[in-house]
């Protein structure tokens, strides 16, 4: 066991009736580390990160996060890994009858009991953080999806998290959208938060990641420095995937 990894799985395996869908995945990952994951669909990675966070139970393995085992048949568990481990899903996920500013502040409120005069200034503080200081009375509906996601990020941030998953956060956006989501998940990597990000942007993979992952068939097949899986692929797997993309 990698005593100073802020997540540490070993022998993970997840099925979903017959279908095997993770095969025993090892991954340790250093804190304030950048992991892109990367693959085709079915592959597993989003399963991955529904795991880490206590979406999905599992069947076989452990999962460490801080050191702390996590088990998805105890609820006290799971309430404190998703203080510490946020997750930004493709949906943005917004309560539409809620303001931005009272989307922020709902879980800092009712987990952490944080005053509404705190909350409110961290909110502010989190809307400026993601270029949105003047959303804070806007609703959903009155953003672009550009922006909700920016207010999603901000809402992760919220309470606080140790670390951040991001599961394909800009595959439902319009190309011309992408830029400024990747640019806040840019300037987080560049302050030191651990990031565990599945995503088809391999350009901003290969500039932002420390490492990359590559799944394939349920199993992690290479993991690597960015820029050694992206141009000395070891494996056909990972060569036709990239070949594929250009």
């Amino acid at each position: 066991m990698d005593t100073d990894a802020i997540i540490e799985i070993s022998g993970l395996r997840k099925r979903y009736g017959d279908l095997e869908v993770l095969k025993g995945v090892d991954l340790s990952v250093q804190s304030g580390e950048v992991l892109a994951i990367i693959g085709r669909s079915g592959s597993g990675k989003s399963t991955l990160l529904r795991c880490i966070n206590g979406l999905e139970p599992f069947e076989e393995g452990t999962l460490r996060v801080e050191g702390q085992v996590v088990r998805a048949s105890d609820p006290r568990s799971l309430r404190t890994l998703r203080q510490r481990v946020g997750m930004i899903f493709q949906s943005f996920n917004l309560f539409p009858h809620l303001s931005v500013g009272r989307n922020i502040m709902l879980a800092p409120r009712l987990v952490k009991g944080l005053p509404g005069g705190e909350g409110e200034r961290r909110a502010r503080e989190l809307l400026a953080r993601v270029g949105l200081e003047e959303k804070f009375d806007a609703y959903a509906d009155q953003l672009s999806g550009g922006q909700q996601q920016r207010v999603a990020i901000a809402r992760a941030l919220a309470m606080d998290p140790a670390v951040l998953l991001c599961d394909e956060i800009t595959s439902a956006l319009d190309p011309e959208l992408v830029g400024e989501v990747l640019k806040v998940v840019a300037s987080l990597a560049h302050e030191g938060m651990t990031l565990l990000m599945v995503t088809h942007e391999m350009a901003f993979a290969r500039r932002v990641a420390h490492r990359v992952v590559f799944m394939h068939a349920g199993r992690i097949h290479e993991i690597g420095p960015a820029a050694q899986l992206f141009d000395e692929p070891r494996t056909e797997e990972l060569r036709q995937f990239l070949s594929a993309l250009n």
